[in-house]
């Protein structure tokens, strides 16, 4: 049976929820279970918010297994998707993390970890792998303190990513860890929480000049919603 067709074990309850299992190689049914997930996001009533349960990791990582690059292809952009849901994505991180689970990790927007997290940093043959996850590790915590370990990999504990910024809190309850989450994430939802999320993650990669004009285009927006409000 498919992560996604479990009960959540989690106490994500109705809310679209997915078990990526760190051990598992990449696969069509992977991608598809993840590109389901989007598809139910998309189509969730107002205040659901996405629950991934991340946990597992191989004892001997070739991640991820004896697959193509079309199917790499596949897998990141089944992630890009989930990253540009227009609901708040919510991982649960739970002991040994790699492969699947760690990628899937840095595709959310808030990040908890159980205190037993070791999240392994997906390897092949001894060599970090050269996939997206080097790109998010960059852009979310920055080159110089990323570069040891996307260069020679890392098994982190939870205090380290904690340390690092890579989860937003450490709670001993999975189950606990949701209700954590929909507090701080609230009603976060719709087309403003996508926006927000979208010039963050383009941060890094425009310059002042080229990022301003989306920027004020989301104040704008932001602008004509609060005069629409207080004329309404």
């Amino acid at each position: 049976m498919s992560g996604s067709d479990m009960a959540s074990p989690v106490g994500a309850g109705t809310d679209p929820y997915l078990r990526v299992d760190g051990a598992e190689p990449l696969s069509p049914e992977l991608v598809a279970r993840v590109e389901a997930l989007s598809e139910r996001a998309e189509q969730a009533p107002p205040g659901s918010i996405v629950v991934l349960h991340l946990t597992g990791a191989d004892t001997d990582p070739q991640w991820p297994g004896a697959t193509g690059v079309h199917l790499v292809n596949k897998w990141e952009r089944a992630l890009r998707r989930l990253e540009r849901l227009t609901v708040a994505t919510i991982a649960i991180a739970q002991g040994n993390c790699g492969g699947p689970a760690a990628e899937a990790l840095l595709s959310t927007d808030y990040r908890l970890a159980t205190p037993d997290l070791r999240l392994r940093i997906p390897a092949r043959h001894g060599a970090v792998w050269p996939g997206m996850i080097l790109h998010r590790l960059a852009n979310q915590i920055g080159v110089a303190r990323v570069r040891q370990m996307a260069l020679f990999g890392a098994d982190l504990t939870a205090e380290e990513v904690m340390r690092l910024s890579l989860v937003d809190g450490i709670v001993d309850d999975p189950a606990e860890a949701v209700t954590v989450a929909r507090g701080v994430v609230g009603g976060a939802a719709g087309s403003e929480l996508a926006i927000r999320r979208r010039l963050l993650l383009e941060a890094t990669a425009n310059s002042f000049e080229e990022a301003l004009g989306t920027h004020l285009a989301a104040c704008d927006r932001a602008l004509r919603k609060s005069a629409d409000a207080a004329a309404g």
